[in-house]
């Protein structure tokens, strides 16, 4: 524990130290589209709402997978407690775009600074964050241990949960590791509740040292969200599509980065010429990057099929 507690030290003075040059980051992600073009200011732990009277629980997720993954939790919290405050918050523009949608009435909901690319996790964005809006609790979804946020959390004697907890093989062998694996332990002691959404997954969080009396199993939330919260117009959708590719062989490529779809193209021509009737999806990772992609298509109708193109030009 004494390791952990030093490791968390240096983590802590590296990223104060990296603050101004992530805002130079954040700036740049924004001229790319990538943060909200008026709400990247949240990202530093900035607030967009006043802070309503009374209790108020933080539910907090990376991208649009586990946000929709937290909307069954929210729901019931709402339930049970409709006079409670519950502020969510989300890194990437898809997931807030979809996900406030999705959220009941009443419900805050916030970017924060939080991001896929370490080290955003600052003491000064947690500390301005958890001073302003004083959360009772926290939850966490999924696989974000961000040192400062739950060091933070605990000092404050603010509970925290991790919620449909699951860790991929390589962030397991890296929180494994002689260095990170006293830092894991460390962080993992400060919960109250992990569920993990499997055995394996739980077994995972045994090995990092949770403490044992902290994990409950459960199911995976989203197979929850895929039942019951899919709206009705979307439903036709589906089954349309499923109608019309029904006799056709279909793959899907998904959470495409720029630029993969092009080896994702080049594989499905090489698949018709001796699947003719294969018919490839693509997810691209970013909304914005689906409308490059349909443009990149079309060039390529217009190259094969010159009068096809013009009619769908029209």
């Amino acid at each position: 524990m004494e390791l952990g507690v030093l490791v968390y030290r240096l983590y802590r003075a590296l990223t104060y130290s990296a603050s101004p040059f992530l805002h130079l980051h954040m700036r740049w992600r924004r001229l790319r589209g990538l943060e909200h073009s008026r709400r990247w200011h949240e990202r530093f732990g900035h607030p967009s709402a006043v802070r309503p009277p009374g209790s108020l629980v933080w539910f907090h997720a990376v991208s649009l997978g586990e946000g929709m993954a937290a909307i069954p939790v929210i729901r019931r919290c709402n339930e049970m407690k409709p006079e409670m405050t519950i502020l969510m918050t989300t890194t990437t523009v898809s997931a807030f775009e979809v996900i406030k949608k999705q959220l009941p009435v009443g419900v805050l909901h916030q970017f924060i600074n939080f991001e896929q690319f370490a080290p955003l996790d600052t003491p000064v964005a947690i500390d301005r964050f958890l001073g302003y809006w004083k959360p009772n609790a926290i939850v966490i979804m999924e696989n974000e241990l961000w040192p400062n946020l739950i060091m933070s959390a605990s000092q404050l004697r603010i509970p925290l949960a991790l919620l449909n907890a699951r860790m991929s093989t390589k962030s397991f062998k890296r929180w494994s590791s002689p260095l990170l694996l006293p830092l894991a332990s460390l962080l993992l002691s400060k919960f109250s509740l992990i569920v993990p959404l499997s055995t394996l997954q739980g077994i995972h969080y045994q090995l990092l040292q949770a403490p044992p009396f902290v994990i409950n199993f459960s199911g995976d939330l989203k197979y929850v969200v895929n039942k019951f919260y899919v709206s009705s117009g979307t439903s036709e959708s589906i089954r349309d599509l499923k109608a019309e590719l029904s006799e056709m062989k279909v793959w899907i490529a998904s959470s495409l980065h720029r630029g993969e779809e092009e080896v994702i193209l080049g594989v499905h021509n090489l698949l018709l010429q001796s699947h003719p009737d294969s018919v490839v999806i693509i997810v691209p990772r970013h909304p914005h990057h689906g409308h490059q992609i349909a443009q990149l298509l079309f060039v390529e109708i217009a190259e094969r099929w010159p009068k096809c193109s013009s009619k769908v030009s029209k």
